[in-house]
């Protein structure tokens, strides 16, 4: 019998979403072993032991799987930003039409199912990234970049990544050059001391624009003019708009703002989806794919059909990107959006590409939807990663549109809502996943449910 800090020879022989690697042991006692892919034989440790199942961790890979790939990325071992780079995109891809395949099983969509369509970009395509500051191991040298595998403190300095294109690797390299000459210190997140917390990079994939936000602590002062030159006289291929200051206190480890201040040019950059222009603030929501996004919405637009709709709901519509891409095929469209930043980046944008079908309201989707009077011809549901709250559903529900459109960025959510709908007499029509985030286990589906 396996013993808890045991040491075992096993085979990966299948992989759960997002990257469980599976292993059987002793008859059917499953093992289970992050960022495993099916065909490699690892040495792991036990670290876990319950009753059917064990947890271990990797000592060492005896054996790489057959269709496995020397990843591009110096750091992909290291890093957490990344799991499938070790295998080609066209696997990728199959390997994600299999967890959806497996996590709505129970829903017989393979007849329909028509796949996952892959990112035109499967590099390179990331329109937003936070980076960290910390060190790579306790008391090392300062380092910017993204956390290691399983670890909440380490970071890897990521001044290679490649999911990000060269402005944001230069702009990395240069901001952690000058914290470190001007020997700023980090802030440590378990005794919540030091200066350097956050920077935070967006660029308008189709107009180049930049905006940079450097996040710290209250705890001490940078030098915001040498900070600005260095950036600025950077040799960069897209153009920086904006440079801000952003100070954070929160003992959380998130980029949120207690006060900011613009540096240089700008607080916001302009991108683009298909004709349409959306002003992008520090903290608005924009898929992080843009061309990814283009691809999504037009399944949505497919989705949602030809005919002229009346009414469209865009239920969690962040800054209203999907409002604005449907408002041609109806006569009004209602979006309800939590973050009020949103929801005023949402009015602006509106305004700003000459649409007048379109209201937003700022608030709980559960709250406000007993606020509409109106019945909609067409519901989209975009909810956050943890889906629909459980109380929301049934308002939303009650409106009885003709059809629903729910947008996925977590299947295991979308199969624990699907069954709402299916009680309310509505039948899955057409499911289609789109790949928004190559080399990671994360992959967007959209389901059409009509009645």
């Amino acid at each position: 019998m396996v013993k808890k800090g045991e040491t075992i020879d096993i085979t990966i022989d299948d992989v759960k979403f997002p990257n469980k690697g599976i292993a059987h042991i002793e008859g059917d006692k499953k093992v289970t072993i992050k960022n495993a892919i099916p065909g490699q034989k690892l040495r792991v440790k036990v670290k876990k032991k319950r009753r059917d199942k064990i947890d271990a961790i990797v000592l060492e890979k005896l054996q790489s799987a057959s269709n496995e790939v020397n990843p591009p990325c110096p750091v992909f071992e290291e890093c957490g930003g990344c799991t499938y780079q070790n295998l080609t995109y066209e696997d990728q891809l199959s390997l994600k039409k299999k967890f959806i395949l497996d996590i709505l099983k129970d829903f017989n969509i393979q007849e329909i199912y028509e796949g996952v369509e892959g990112s035109k970009n499967s590099f390179e395509y990331r329109n937003k990234m936070e980076f960290s500051f910390g060190d790579e191991y306790k008391d090392g040298p300062l380092t910017l970049g993204l956390h290691k595998r399983s670890s909440m403190y380490d970071i890897v300095n990521t001044d290679v990544c490649i999911l990000v294109d060269e402005d944001f690797r230069d702009i990395l390299k240069s901001v952690l050059s000058y914290a470190k000459k001007n020997n700023y210190s980090y802030y440590h997140k378990r005794t919540h001391q030091g200066l350097l917390r956050h920077l935070v990079l967006r660029k308008g994939i189709m107009t180049g624009e930049i905006l940079v936000n450097l996040v710290t602590s209250s705890q001490g002062s940078i030098d915001e003019e040498g900070l600005t030159r260095t950036i600025l006289n950077l040799p960069l291929k897209g153009q920086i708009k904006g440079i801000i200051h952003t100070v954070n206190d929160s003992l959380a480890d998130v980029v949120q703002e207690d006060s900011g201040k613009i540096l240089y040019g700008q607080g916001f950059i302009t991108d683009k989806l298909y004709d349409l222009s959306f002003n992008i603030t520090p903290y608005s929501f924009f898929q992080t794919n843009t061309i990814g996004a283009m691809q999504l919405y037009s399944v949505v637009k497919d989705f949602v059909g030809t005919g002229k709709n009346k009414i469209i709901y865009d239920l969690y519509c962040g800054t209203g990107t999907i409002a604005q891409v449907l408002s041609p095929c109806a006569d009004k469209v209602v979006g309800i959006e939590l973050v009020e930043e949103a929801v005023i980046a949402a009015r602006e944008n509106a305004k700003l590409n000459g649409i007048d079908n379109c209201e937003f309201l700022a608030g709980d989707v559960l709250e406000l939807v007993d606020t509409l009077t109106e019945k909609p011809d067409v519901i989209i549901l975009d909810p956050p990663r943890d889906g629909i709250h459980p109380k929301a559903i049934w308002k939303i529900l009650n409106f009885e549109p003709k059809s629903f459109i729910y947008v996925s960025c977590k299947p295991t959510s979308l199969a624990r809502d699907l069954p709402f709908f299916l009680e309310k007499g509505y039948e899955i029509k057409r499911v289609k996943s789109v790949d928004m985030f190559p080399q990671t286990p994360h992959v967007e589906t959209v389901v059409l449910l009509s009645r």
